[in-house]
């Protein structure tokens, strides 16, 4: 089941944020995915991953908040704030539009698994300009 918005507690002091973006030259091409995590608007955690010689910017959008989530439930947090710059991932998330691509319907299920691990969790779309730093770690897995 799609999650929608869950509000956070407001007695929680901290507020995690995590930006996740993907990149694909070519589309489909060579593809990266990057992920950063903020607490209360400081950079704790960020990392770039390469994810194919030939996927899709759909698929490694995905492969972002997978990996953004996998490492906020590494590090036991209960409230997050997720953005991206993908529509298409975001509205997927929130139940807004159904995950029908073959290509993603497993990444879709994935990343809706761990969502549900994280108590209280809320997506929201972000222009590309507002996500400059998981972008640049997106392109940086296409270089190392």
């Amino acid at each position: 089941m799609p999650l929608g918005n869950k509000k956070n507690n407001d007695s929680d002091k901290n507020t995690y944020t995590l930006y996740f973006d993907g990149c694909s030259k070519g589309n489909p091409g060579k593809s990266g995915a990057g992920a950063v995590i903020y607490k209360n608007e400081v950079e704790i955690w960020s990392t770039s991953l390469y994810v194919n010689d030939k996927q899709t910017n759909n698929y490694a959008e995905y492969m972002g908040l997978i990996i953004g989530l996998e490492e906020a439930i590494n590090q036991n947090i209960s409230g997050l704030c997720v953005k991206g710059d993908s529509l298409l991932v975001i509205k997927q998330m929130k139940g807004d539009y159904k995950a029908n691509s073959s290509n993603i319907l497993s990444l879709y299920n994935k990343a809706q698994t761990l969502a549900k691990i994280i108590k209280n969790i809320e997506f929201y779309h972000v222009y590309r300009k507002d996500n400059k730093r998981a972008d640049a770690l997106s392109n940086d897995a296409l270089i190392m």
